[in-house]
């Protein structure tokens, strides 16, 4: 009884409550995918610029996963425009590529309608120094016809890579980033946040342990956790949540 009194408390009781939050979802061609204001004009704007962002997923899975992407321009007068990276599942079945370079068209667009949060922003040379890795990062990526939304590879698990693969990003992706944990046949890597490690068997079953992160469980993406170091706790469909406001 005590056992089933804890997972109600830590699983079903903040799901139910991401699922009320949720409210009415509307069809995928129906929603915004506008921008939401976030990215600087790149007209305006001559320095390099790298940002990650999150947004909850579309149709009732938003209310317990996000959907990560990455964008990015570069120094001088003649970028004034941004590449964005997503992967997606739309074509993926009929042959087509899981990456997307400047899907939707915008770098802080809307996704279903649902606005994004800015998880990382770099300016200037600190960003362009980032951006050749990235690149690399986004070639290399070993899964580019393969979307499986649970246990990944999945857009979060593509942003996660690159953060792997870039460590000076020092990117911390939100517990509701269900497909982090994929790491393919490793069983063991660094974090996302390069600050710690985590162990992963098929994305399934995970845990982490970082400086950032603090202490993950994830358990067939329910995530658990608690980070003594930033007095928060983690519960699934509300993500981190912090025991003392900032």
């Amino acid at each position: 009884m005590l056992v089933l009194s804890v997972v109600l408390l830590l699983v079903a009781l903040p799901v139910g409550i991401a699922v009320w939050q949720q409210g009415e979802v509307r069809h995928w061609s129906a929603a915004r995918w506008d921008s939401a204001r976030l990215a600087p004009d790149p007209a305006e704007t001559p320095e390099a610029v790298v940002q990650v962002y999150c947004a909850a997923s579309w149709g009732l899975k938003g209310a317990l996963a996000d959907h990560c992407w990455i964008a990015f321009k570069g120094e001088g007068e003649g970028e004034a425009a941004y590449t964005r990276y997503d992967v997606v599942r739309w074509g993926v079945s009929r042959g087509g590529e899981a990456v997307r370079m400047n899907f939707r068209g915008v770098p802080d667009g809307n996704w279903a309608g649902n606005r994004p949060r800015l998880l990382l922003d770099r300016r200037g040379a600190a960003a362009a120094a980032l951006i050749p890795g990235i690149e690399r990062a986004v070639a290399a990526y070993p899964y580019r016809h393969t979307y499986r939304t649970w246990p990944g590879p999945n857009s979060n698990s593509f942003i996660a890579w690159i953060a792997r693969e870039v460590p000076d990003l020092r990117l911390d992706l939100p517990p509701r980033a269900i497909g982090k944990d994929y790491i393919g046949r490793r069983i063991l890597a660094r974090a996302p946040s390069n600050t710690g490690y985590q162990l992963s068997l098929g994305g399934v079953f995970g845990l982490i342990v970082a400086r950032v992160e603090g202490l993950e469980l994830n358990l067939s993406g329910v995530t658990l956790g608690i980070n003594p170091l930033d007095l928060s706790i983690t519960v699934p469909g509300l993500g981190r949540l912090r025991l003392i406001g900032d």
